[in-house]
């Protein structure tokens, strides 16, 4: 049985609509899940003007959200088409963002779809029209009363990436450099790699100091913070290696030897996997009760409107939430 998605159009100002429309169009995309397409129909019709294609809009009854097949639209009215400007940073924008976004997070609590496909979206648009979290992955995991640990997963092919810190000024990373959210991030990689399908994930563990602290020249939290937790998790079992000089553990990661890195703030993984592949990047909200996925890069403000887009990232993020949601509901009916 096909899951079922839903997909929202991100920040209408940039390059989300014309994303989606062109990941329709993919060879296999509609074929692989039943899709509510979550938000304004002028929205997506302008996507598919972008992209020059066509998107069939069947708008269904609100009450039968719970039973589409195919591709079906759940038509909203959150901006009006004249308060749509493209390439602009708008408190409209935000606002239908995250208006979307809240329909398709009810949907999947409700059980209607077994998860949730975002364009990308604007945080400064967001952040004014009221996002008061440090990110949408923050926002979500409180509008789904979720308390427990999450974070964001980036997603590189078979490659995944998470971090101990995350949204936080690098001056402060040391200081929340600890051994229990080391933990937490070794087994939300392992879960994650476990929940898209891989069996006994090697997840690699990046130190903190240049050339892992050399012995602790440059620093000893390789010495006494990461090197026990990594030693808890292998005892636990766990495919577990490092701490890893962060300079060279992306090697051994391009080179297929592991499944998973672990870093210990957001640039120093980021800067790696946008680099190894910058078009194929997904990111997941890894840890939250139902699959959620989007692609890793922004809106694209610089090309909007411009009907250019590279549905790659798109695509990546697509198939991976197939696997994740298929996952998820076959372990919920275990």
């Amino acid at each position: 049985m096909r899951p079922r998605l839903a997909i929202v159009p991100g920040d209408p100002s940039g390059i989300g609509p014309e994303l989606i429309a062109r990941l329709l169009a993919e060879d296999g995309v509609r074929e692989a899940a039943d899709i509510l397409l979550v938000g304004d129909a002028h929205l997506w019709r302008r996507g598919a003007d972008q992209a020059g294609l066509e998107i069939p809009l069947d708008t269904i009854d609100p009450r039968d959200s719970g039973s589409f097949t195919g591709l079906a639209h759940l038509d909203l009215d959150t901006i009006a088409p004249e308060d749509v400007r493209i390439a602009e940073v708008t408190v409209a924008g935000g606002a239908t963002s995250l208006r979307c976004l809240d329909k398709a997070l009810d949907l999947a609590q409700a059980g209607q779809v077994d998860g949730v496909l975002f364009a990308p979206f604007n945080k400064s648009a967001m952040t004014a029209a009221g996002l008061d979290a440090e990110d949408e992955h923050r926002y979500m995991a409180r509008y789904l009363g979720f308390t427990g640990y999450h974070s964001e997963i980036n997603v590189l092919d078979d490659l995944m990436t998470t971090r101990v810190t995350s949204h936080i000024g690098l001056k402060d990373v040391a200081a929340q450099i600890d051994g229990p959210g080391i933990e937490r991030a070794i087994e939300l990689a392992h879960a994650t790699l476990a929940r898209s399908g891989k069996a006994r994930p090697h997840v690699a563990v990046a130190a903190l100091n240049p050339h892992a602290g050399d012995n602790g020249k440059f620093g000893r939290e390789e010495i006494d913070v990461i090197a026990p937790v990594v030693k808890a998790c292998q005892d636990r079992q766990m495919n577990v290696t490092g701490p890893w000089p962060s300079d060279t553990v992306f090697l051994k990661a391009q080179r297929g030897e592991v499944d998973a890195v672990v870093t210990m703030y957001h640039d120093q993984g980021q800067i790696a996997i946008k680099l190894m592949g910058f078009e194929r990047g997904v990111t997941v909200a890894g840890g939250l009760p139902i699959p959620v996925a989007t692609p890793a890069h922004g809106t694209a403000f610089d090309i909007a409107g411009k009907g250019i887009a590279n549905v790659g990232a798109t695509r990546q993020a697509f198939d991976l939430l197939v696997r994740m949601a298929r996952n998820a509901r076959d372990e919920a009916a275990a």
